[in-house]
């Protein structure tokens, strides 16, 4: 009786169901909050997209029908350059490092 309770070969296989049954529940957890958000985004989508309305192909492109403007668009001037300061020089103090050799 004593060696039973002394024998210890079992212990890893009870530490890795505990762990996998907490993965999996991990994971059903994670499930069941990304399918309650997800549902709430579609039902979303459906509401903004049941007013929308689609323009029909005749419309498009042509002139006073708000999608493109009756003007021709005026150029914009060349920016001019930036002037920037010179760069102040780099001082390095102390001596140069070592390579090791291989």
């Amino acid at each position: 009786m004593t060696n039973f309770f002394n024998d210890e070969s079992g212990a890893v296989t009870v530490d890795w169901v505990v762990m996998t049954a907490a993965v999996v529940g991990l994971g059903l957890a994670v499930v069941a909050g990304v399918r309650s958000g997800a549902g709430g985004l579609g039902s979303d989508i459906s509401t903004s997209l049941t007013g929308a309305s689609v323009a029909s192909l005749g419309t498009l492109g042509s002139t006073g029908s708000g999608l493109l403007p009756d003007e021709v668009p005026v150029s914009m001037p060349e920016p001019s350059p930036i002037a920037l300061p010179d760069p102040e020089p780099i001082i390095l103090l102390g001596p140069a490092p070592m390579m090791p050799d291989i």
